[in-house]
């Protein structure tokens, strides 16, 4: 399907950054009901050392204002919107084209995104004959919720990232957890840590091991200061250490930390494939949102 006329295309520049932000922040205000990305969260995306910003990302532009925008991760996972304002024009058409065309000629036989349930994405990728994969949903801990400390097992202690190799030994313990989820491919650690402990304005307080009595770290959680919000973007323990309640005492932990630097609310996101959304809503939270991953055959 050919662009409407007016607009015009081209790769991303790092300098396009903040008007991509511009447009996932107008999409989650109306597809979401609040706006969640930030600036940092482009940025370290496009850092990923897997990720070509010149061949595997597109703005769609009306002048100089940018108004829609897609991108394929490994062939695999795409990211992409149309600005609210613009949307029936038949810009997601042309981009949903070249998303799979893309991954296509990467060899990719799979292809698809996560959008908000219920929203105007989700209509648009059923009626093109996507088909459902796994839901995600965002829960938070009620403000005035109060955060009960989780005791550590004795010999187990908690210590905060101090630099050197703690970058992949928290990289290995999350990577190690999340590999055990179905549809995942593996990642890497100049992939990660632009996303992580090289995200602009990391703090050592965000990434937190627990140790056992042999001083070998078993787990970490590693949490994301967003204006007010704590998000706990990643939490794992190794699998031989699992059923002793670390992971409670981490999401404590982290919860407590994100108050102290300044949080107000604390959230965090888990899917289907996890099994998790129960431990989450023991501790007292609440789901909030609710996503889709949509995908299509090549």
């Amino acid at each position: 399907m050919a662009l409407p006329d007016g607009f015009t295309v081209r790769p991303h520049v790092p300098a396009d950054a903040q008007a991509v932000c511009d447009v996932v922040a107008a999409t989650e205000l109306v597809d979401a009901g609040e706006a969640a990305i930030e600036l940092e969260d482009i940025q370290g995306d496009w850092a990923r050392a897997s990720f070509d910003l010149a061949t595997e990302s597109i703005g769609v532009w009306d002048g100089d204002r940018l108004v829609a925008f897609g991108e394929v991760f490994k062939g695999r996972r795409a990211e992409g919107g149309v600005h609210p304002e613009f949307r029936g024009r038949g810009i997601g058409t042309w981009l949903a084209d070249w998303v799979e065309e893309l991954a296509r000629s990467q060899g990719s036989r799979l292809v698809g995104q996560t959008v908000p349930g219920g929203s105007h994405p989700e209509e648009f990728f059923r009626a093109r004959g996507y088909r459902e994969g796994w839901t995600s949903w965002v829960l938070q801990l009620p403000q005035e919720a109060t955060i009960a400390p989780q005791p550590l097992p004795a010999g187990y202690s908690l210590r905060e990232f101090a630099g050197g190799g703690d970058g992949r030994i928290a990289f290995q313990l999350i990577e190690d957890a999340f590999g055990e989820w179905p549809d995942r491919d593996p990642s890497s650690y100049d992939d990660w840590a632009p996303r992580g402990p090289l995200r602009p304005g990391f703090e050592s307080w965000q990434i937190r091991f627990v140790t056992d009595d042999s001083g070998t770290d078993v787990g970490v959680a590693y949490t994301i200061l967003a204006d007010r919000t704590g998000y706990v973007d990643a939490i794992a323990v190794r699998r031989d250490q699992r059923g002793l309640g670390l992971a409670r005492s981490l999401l404590s932990d982290a919860f407590q930390r994100a108050r102290e630097h300044g949080a107000t609310i604390s959230e965090l996101s888990t899917d289907s494939r996890t099994g998790a959304l129960g431990l989450y809503e023991h501790v007292g939270m609440n789901v909030t949102q609710t996503w889709r991953h949509w995908m299509t055959d090549l």
